[in-house]
């Protein structure tokens, strides 16, 4: 058998600070901008919809007051959760297209009721170009959820968050794996200290992206499966400056791809988001046309034949076992026909980039 692809739109910019007072981030344009150059039909994906965020609206909201919309992402981080957890009930490989890195809260918020629900724990392969580790405790104040999500999942940070549904941490740091961060990264000494595994830019170009996937997937042999976190910001901006902060020192879309082909090139990979693609930026579709290529070839392991889909079992496991490798048929969930026609196959609280890629 093999996996089929669910495309789920979560359009979310809240985790984001405003470009300008008078504006809205524009990575929630995202998701429309890629389906424009014809993603789903080249993955042959099922369209699983899109999740509407509530409205970007600071309000009165100022620093020292915790994290902007926290009671907005918190809602939406259970929605998102409840949607991702539907794709993987039906055997399906969840595709999702942010929006900003605080839609990682819904995603890890499910993988957390996965892990509960089949008696193993759920790791984390945090692509990104910042190590999103802000918190409380390294930090002034906090604010932008975006720049924090890292933090966030691994059990950081204000309750109303880190803690949703009274589960904390979503994800363990010794499941963790961060890659394609800066070697520079502002909070690299303080994920050391929290024992969690980092890969930066110069040490994943050393190894290879082919090499350094392999690697991801050792260190979290313990886990039962894993969910993929890319924010394109992981790319140097001179092949992607349509992010809210470009940072010089990233990796280029190829070595994107072959990493990406990597880690979900097993039935232990459970699903992909990518995050802050800002169209606002890309007005001719250049960038968007680059990420969906990407996409397209990297995710191909996904829909090969032989690509086990990952069916969950019902029965909680005896707990003193090993954790399961590999999700198993659950026989009370059945598999909706399909209704869509389709064949079966910070950093980042800082400004919006000005001309250039430098921030205002």
């Amino acid at each position: 058998m093999m996996r089929r692809i669910a495309v789920l739109d979560a359009p979310s910019n809240l985790g984001l600070r405003s470009p300008t007072p008078t504006s809205v981030p524009g990575c929630g344009k995202a998701p429309g901008a890629l389906r424009d150059q014809g993603l789903l039909p080249r993955l042959r994906a099922r369209d699983a919809g899109c999740l509407t965020p509530p409205r970007y609206d600071a309000g009165d909201w100022r620093p020292g007051d915790g994290v902007c919309h926290a009671r907005e992402i918190a809602d939406y981080s259970v929605a998102l959760a409840d949607r991702v957890g539907a794709i993987i009930d039906r055997g399906e490989f969840p595709l999702v297209l942010g929006g900003d890195c605080s839609i990682l809260l819904g995603s890890a918020l499910a993988m957390h009721r996965l892990g509960e629900e089949i008696g193993g724990r759920i790791g984390l392969v945090f692509v990104d170009g910042h190590s999103d580790f802000r918190h409380p405790g390294n930090a002034s104040y906090v604010g932008a959820a975006a720049g924090e999500d890292l933090a966030l999942v691994t059990g950081r940070g204000q309750a109303d968050l880190a803690a949703i549904e009274g589960r904390r941490p979503y994800f363990r740091d010794i499941d963790v794996v961060v890659l394609g961060i800066r070697a520079q990264d502002e909070y690299r000494l303080d994920l050391q200290a929290a024992g969690i595994i980092t890969r930066p830019v110069p040490a994943l170009r050393a190894e290879g992206a082919a090499r350094t996937a392999q690697w991801a997937h050792e260190q979290l042999a313990d886990c039962a499966g894993y969910w993929v976190h890319i924010d394109v910001d992981v790319l140097d901006p001179a092949v992607m400056p349509a992010v809210d902060a470009p940072d010089p020192g990233g990796i280029a879309f190829a070595e994107l791809e072959i990493l990406l082909a990597g880690l979900v090139d097993t039935p232990h990979c459970l699903g992909v988001e990518l995050t802050v693609f800002d169209p606002d930026y890309d007005p001719d579709g250049t960038y968007a046309a680059e990420i969906v290529n990407t996409l397209v070839a990297g995710l191909r392991p996904v829909t090969a034949p032989g690509s086990a889909p990952p069916r969950l079992r019902a029965e909680r496991p005896d707990r003193s076992a090993p954790a399961p490798r590999l999700p198993v048929d659950r026989p009370d969930i059945a598999v909706l026909p399909d209704t869509d026609g389709t064949d079966p196959a910070d950093e980042h609280d800082h400004a919006a980039p000005g001309p250039g890629g430098l921030t205002a």
